[in-house]
């Protein structure tokens, strides 16, 4: 008889603990945990939507995508990431979080190795666990950016990959653009697959957004419309990559999805080829609300460097205390943050806040951590 009724994949993987949080909130609590934009998805996507559905557009979908959404894409790496992949290399997901299963699910055998920043975001350690792979934690520099040269310490013989996210959840950590040459050559020596997850990558408030695929093919390149359009729940993410990395991933994407909701489809084809007045107008209220919160954090003995992407604060907890005491004390006074250990062991002393949030929020926040640190 087995030992349990359940596969090993999913009993040595934990909920997640940025969910977790939400345990024990009061109705009432200001939430500083979720990293989704607190503005409304632009009128004219909203629009396209509706019409969407009017016009009966509610079928299944070729898997990959509606072909006027993959060419839209194509474009947008073009003039926005600097290289050019085809149509038929780019594959629409249900969010950016399927976009990295097709990844994981293409390349890690059981025993194979993927390079991970520790801290670094939630998904990436279980996935790879999920599909029977092992991680290396990649310790961070002091700007809390990956170093070149901890990831050629770190290669060993199974190694298949390494996932770069830039601007970096929980961080706001934004690599450099000769950071991202390195990684590229280092993964042309070595035949590994940079994994490039960008989903922030307009909110980026000094330096610059740099697409590793710029300089290798070896380069999964992941993004959604969610963050940067305001479109979390619409769930539409894409992945694009080489043709013999996209022809294994759709395999998975048509058993496990089949295809990205139509209708989301749609609007994602209005955000992506239409007007960036709404992101960049969300930009500047992000770095707004970025200047206050550091300057509060510090103000209040949490010593908080200015995280340069995302919209993501990680500010080190009190001397003496955890970052799940503070989490769990600031939770019970009405605040919702997330503690650094979430995202790896090496996230302790710190929290993560979220500052997609109003600047109303974010003031009597710091005024409660205040009175409760």
């Amino acid at each position: 008889m087995p030992d349990s009724k359940f596969a090993q994949r999913v009993l040595c993987i934990d909920i997640s603990g940025i969910r977790k949080m939400f345990e024990g909130a009061g109705p009432n609590s200001i939430n500083l945990g979720l990293g989704q934009p607190d503005f409304d998805t632009p009128q004219h996507i909203k629009q396209a939507a509706i019409d969407a559905i009017n016009e009966g557009f509610t079928g299944y979908t070729a898997g990959p995508g509606i072909p006027e959404l993959l060419q839209a894409l194509s474009s947008k790496f073009k003039d926005q990431n600097n290289f050019e992949v085809s149509p038929n290399e780019i594959i629409v997901t249900s969010g950016a979080s399927e976009a990295l299963e097709l990844a994981m699910a293409s390349l890690v055998d059981p025993g194979d190795n993927v390079l991970i920043a520790n801290p670094g975001f939630v998904s990436y350690n279980s996935l790879v666990h999920i599909m029977g792979g092992t991680v290396t934690p990649l310790p961070l520099e002091d700007d809390l950016t990956i170093s070149p040269d901890v990831v050629m310490e770190n290669i060993a013989p199974k190694t298949k990959a390494v996932i770069i996210n830039s601007p970096a959840n929980p961080t706001g950590a934004v690599q450099s653009k000769s950071d991202m040459k390195a990684f590229a050559e280092i993964a042309d020596d070595h035949n590994i697959t940079i994994i490039s997850d960008e989903v922030y990558e307009h909110f980026i408030y000094e330096g610059e957004h740099v697409s590793p695929a710029q300089f290798t093919d070896n380069v999964i390149t992941i993004n959604a419309v969610s963050k940067t359009f305001s479109m979390t729940g619409w769930r539409i993410g894409y992945v694009a990559a080489r043709k013999e990395y996209t022809e294994q991933m759709i395999k998975v994407h048509q058993y496990v999805q089949a295809c990205a909701n139509s209708i989301a489809q749609k609007a994602a084809y209005a955000a992506v080829s239409g007007p960036m007045d709404s992101v960049y107008a969300m930009r500047d209220e992000f770095k707004a609300r970025r200047d206050m919160l550091v300057e509060g954090l510090n103000s209040i003995g949490l010593k908080c460097e200015s995280p340069k992407g995302a919209f993501y604060a990680f500010p080190e907890v009190p001397e003496g205390t955890t970052s799940g005491e503070i989490a769990s004390k600031l939770i019970s006074n009405g605040v919702i943050v997330v503690p650094g250990t979430a995202f790896g062991d090496r996230g302790e002393g710190h929290i993560r806040l979220s500052y997609a949030s109003s600047m109303d929020n974010l003031k009597q926040a710091l005024d409660i951590m205040e009175k409760v640190l």
